[in-house]
């Protein structure tokens, strides 16, 4: 079974009770290394989304992912709206018009959404960004994908290894964006981006169950 508009709404819904709850965790992450703006924009952001949905009911996914991607990019202030927009809307791309994602589907769109943020901000691996998130999210979404197809297997698998790859940023040395200015002074600190990368995609595991 796939997942359909339901499960979009309720990522992004669930997205934005996640940058709600974890706004000042964000803005004290962001305050170490970089300018402390991250858990206000993203939850801005968030609560416009929420407010575009309401406005707007989307028809299938793909048009949800590609709504929150045009409200991002106008809402979110800083590195973070073009980043994650363009992440969106490039998931949003993959899924086109289907009404019902299955999990190559839905890793394809995830590793698009990686594209994305590689093109749009020019990180790798290593660098300490959401990169470092993403990259393992779909790499193990991908592993999943190839297995049973169980689409909940896949989100799980995306957000757990997110997760680990935020931690895996406490001792890397900066090399893009704000941080990167700070030198050795960025290591020990966990990037903000990798951790809102992490809490967004726990959440579209949690719009699966």
């Amino acid at each position: 079974m796939g997942l359909d508009v339901r499960w979009a709404v309720r990522w992004l819904t669930l997205s934005a009770q996640a940058m709600a709850d974890h706004r000042v965790e964000l803005i004290e992450l962001d305050r170490s290394i970089g300018d402390s703006d991250h858990g206000e924009n993203m939850d801005r952001g968030f609560q416009a989304v929420l407010g575009k949905l309401a406005e707007a009911p989307p028809e299938t996914p793909g048009a949800a992912l590609k709504l929150t991607a045009m409200t991002l990019m106008s809402k979110v202030g800083g590195a973070a709206g073009p980043l994650y927009g363009t992440a969106f809307l490039r998931a949003a791309t993959a899924l086109g018009d289907a009404s019902d994602v299955d999990a190559a589907t839905l890793a394809a769109a995830l590793q698009a959404a990686r594209d994305g943020l590689v093109a749009r901000g020019k990180a790798e691996p290593g660098d300490k960004t959401m990169v470092d998130a993403w990259t393992p999210a779909i790499e193990a979404a991908a592993a999943a994908a190839a297995g049973d197809g169980d689409v909940r297997k896949v989100l799980l698998a995306a957000a757990e290894a997110a997760e680990a790859g935020a931690v895996s940023t406490d001792p890397m040395l900066a090399r893009k964006g704000r941080a990167s200015y700070l030198g050795e002074r960025s290591i020990g600190h966990r990037d903000p981006g990798a951790v809102s990368s992490a809490l967004i995609l726990r959440a579209a595991a949690g719009a699966a169950e």
